[in-house]
């Protein structure tokens, strides 16, 4: 069997490494251009590539999918399925339509919940408790193909978007292979989403990382945990941009007013809603290193009654 592979994070890495060791057939990648990265700008080829040129995979990356020279790529190749994984791009009618098995996706959610292009990182934020995987047929709008199989994935509340896109990754990929043979058999029964139940994922951004604190603990949490390590949380101490990797939820109060910050020997917390204190375990100062909140805390002592303030107050 031909098999055409489109994908390009590291969510994708898994589900064409079970491809590739389970034998599922010949295959080609398809993958994003290699874009500038980091703070000096330098030109990164995506996980996909990285890994299918490793396992001597052939690696295609076209700036697009909807002009001739595609389409005449897609006939040479000819491929009986294609597979898409975190892709990127929207894919054309043409593309769409084209295999005999059909074009699937496996989407990180439990459609037709979240869909678009950031559902593990809004299931966290949202403070959702599990989530799962979805093999769906792809059609021309937003994830709103016929579903093939769902799986269900639980999320710890110290789940942040790495350790749960792992566990996605991981468990997409066994749910590929699990369906892949009656794909191609055709021994599946289709099952229509109710568009009625659908959300609706957007793309993480900037103004997603200020934090509010007259949310409460757990909400900020929730997004500290959803943002890292891709982007992070952040508010402003003073000047200073503070960003926060890491917290924990802890079951105290105070009478301080929200944002304000308290230290109890090198431990650091932040007054939210209700007074409710949430634990700050691991910071990342501008134009400082990542560091526990009590390394920290030894260059940086609290003063009584400071505050973080939300950036957007800026």
């Amino acid at each position: 069997m031909k098999i055409m592979f489109m994908g390009t994070p590291d969510f994708a890495v898994a589900s064409l490494r079970a491809l590739v060791e389970g034998q599922a057939g010949e295959i080609t990648v398809i993958t994003q251009p290699d874009k500038p990265k980091g703070r000096k700008m330098i030109l990164t080829p995506p996980e996909v590539k990285v890994y299918a040129e490793n396992v001597n995979l052939p690696v295609y990356q076209p700036k697009t999918l909807r002009d001739e020279e595609f389409d005449a790529f897609l006939r040479e190749k000819d491929p009986d399925i294609i597979i898409v994984a975190a892709y990127g791009k929207i894919l054309p009618k043409s593309v769409i339509d084209y295999p005999k098995y059909g074009c699937i996706n496996v989407h990180g959610s439990i459609l037709p919940r979240y869909r678009g292009a950031a559902p593990v990182q809004r299931c966290l934020i949202n403070g959702e408790r599990e989530t799962g995987n979805t093999i769906m047929y792809m059609d021309e709008g937003l994830d709103t193909g016929d579903i093939i199989a769902q799986s269900i994935v639980p999320i710890s509340i110290d789940d942040n978007a790495e350790t749960l896109f792992e566990k996605m990754s991981l468990d997409g990929a066994a749910l590929l292979m699990k369906v892949l043979p009656n794909i191609v058999s055709g021994k599946i029964t289709r099952k229509k989403q109710n568009d009625a139940d659908a959300t609706y994922a957007q793309k993480v951004g900037k103004e997603d990382c200020m934090i509010d604190f007259s949310m409460t603990a757990e909400e900020i949490h929730n997004r500290v945990r959803g943002l890292c390590p891709y982007l992070y949380a952040y508010a402003m101490r003073g000047q200073i941009q503070l960003k926060l990797v890491k917290t924990a939820l802890v079951d105290r109060r105070t009478n301080h007013l929200s944002g304000t910050l308290v230290s109890e020997g090198n431990k650091l917390y932040v007054a939210c809603q209700g007074g409710w204190l949430l634990e700050i375990l691991e910071v990342l100062p501008a134009g400082k290193k990542q560091m526990k909140a009590s390394d920290y805390l030894r260059g940086n002592p609290v003063q009584d009654g400071e505050k973080l303030v939300c950036a957007a107050q800026y």
